[in-house]
């Protein structure tokens, strides 16, 4: 699932750049014209919002399934999952 959310965030992103103006005075207007112009760039805002927020729901549960198991018992496993955790929260 976590893989899965992480592509869909790849794939969104890319569509979404393709269109997106990184200009302080346009950046807005380039959200706009994503939403309005682009087919189904609505669609593919909404799904790379609700994707990123969906990512860390996924990633919230294999934590909480890592901790139910005692996995933080393996140490190297759990600070490398700790560390990965803190970069993507970054």
């Amino acid at each position: 699932l976590l893989s899965l959310c992480l592509i869909l965030q790849i794939i969104t992103g890319l569509i979404l750049a393709m269109h997106y103006t990184a200009n302080t005075e346009l950046a807005f207007s380039s959200v706009m014209h994503i939403c309005r112009d682009v087919n189904n760039g609505w669609l593919m805002r909404n799904l790379h919002a609700n994707g990123a927020s969906m990512f860390f729901i996924c990633i919230y549960a294999h934590i909480g399934r890592g901790i139910y198991y005692g996995s933080y018992l393996y140490k190297e496993t759990w600070n490398v999952g700790v560390i990965l955790f803190a970069l993507t929260a970054a």
